[in-house]
């Protein structure tokens, strides 16, 4: 009995919740199991699934990275603030760094690479780009935000499309504000950043901005647009989670990470990607700390939940 039940405190504090679940000697465990698994392999529209044998402190956790799933939910969760779905995603990356699990780290990068100028723009929202609180600036008289069709605008055709969906998908049924998600929004972060920082026929979509805070923002923008372009973010089209069928190796995967920082090394900015700040990945969480103009550490909420479920065992006869 004690050799199995160290074999499954062993499984939960390596976060192995999918094959913990499945030899869970309870319900009860193998519900955390479920929103643990839930919680590591991003599934952001479920995060917010009632667990309730899972501690009221951790679903709260879990809520504040939930995307809302109809216009008008509460809380906003992830549309709120990014900036606790940005430590989850750190604390998955490392996870998955440790466990060897390339492939699915990968993944992760990759979807903080799509929502990081949203990340940018935060200070200035005041929220993390929530359709249904949309400045009315961005449609001033001469923006062309969301205008389709413009040739001096620099969005591309799909991006001209995602962000004439992003100011009227709060008034759609639940159904196309999923499928808005599912498809579209990280394409309207991308075309946030292209605004601020790269367009080079500005309209007037940006200046409810101020100058000052806006260079501030052009300058970590740009860095977030850049960081989508690195080696490192790159990999995933090698990867089986991309085009591919090649699976990078930690070695790989250092080597494409050191070529990204000396990319990003162009402004204060992109610098903080030299920090070594002790993450898997040196200096990735201090980058994402300088674009979101705050500190974003590594959450603990999956090593809250192994640490649950090793009480959960302990406590059985």
């Amino acid at each position: 009995m004690d050799s199995t039940r160290d074999l499954l405190v062993a499984l939960a504090r390596r976060h192995a919740f999918a094959d913990l679940g499945a030899l869970a000697p309870d319900p009860e465990i193998a519900e955390v199991c479920e929103f643990g698994h839930r919680l590591l392999s991003l599934d952001a529209e479920d995060f917010a699934a009632e667990a309730r044998v899972v501690p009221a402190d951790l679903r709260r956790r879990a809520r504040a990275c939930h995307m809302p799933q109809t216009p008008r939910e509460q809380p906003r969760g992830a549309l709120e603030s990014l900036r606790p779905a940005y430590g989850l995603l750190l604390e998955v990356i490392a996870v998955r760094w440790h466990r060897r699990e390339l492939s699915p780290m990968i993944a992760a990068v990759h979807i903080a690479s799509e929502y990081l100028p949203l990340l940018a723009f935060e200070p200035q929202l005041g929220h993390a780009g929530d359709p249904a609180r949309w400045p009315a600036g961005l449609s001033a008289a001469g923006s062309r935000f969301g205008v389709i069709g413009d040739r001096e605008c620099d969005h591309t055709k799909s991006e001209q499309s995602a962000t004439n969906r992003t100011l009227r998908v709060s008034a759609e049924p639940a159904e196309g504000w999923r499928a808005y998600f599912d498809r579209q929004h990280s394409q309207v972060a991308g075309a946030l950043g292209v605004c601020v920082a790269t367009c080079r026929n500005p309209c007037t979509a940006m200046d409810w901005i101020a100058p000052e805070p806006r260079a501030d923002l052009q300058s970590r923008a740009r860095t977030a647009l850049a960081f989508a372009e690195t080696p490192l973010v790159r990999l995933r089209h090698a990867a089986p989670v991309g085009h591919g069928f090649g699976v990078p190796s930690p070695e790989e995967v250092l080597d494409a990470w050191e070529r990204s920082r000396a990319v990003l090394d162009k402004n204060p900015i992109g610098t903080s990607a030299l920090k070594d700040d002790g993450f898997p990945l040196p200096g990735l969480p201090s980058l994402f700390s300088a674009i979101a103009d705050t500190p974003i550490e590594p959450s603990t909420l999956l090593t809250g939940v192994s640490e649950h479920i090793v009480t959960l065992l302990e406590r059985r006869p």
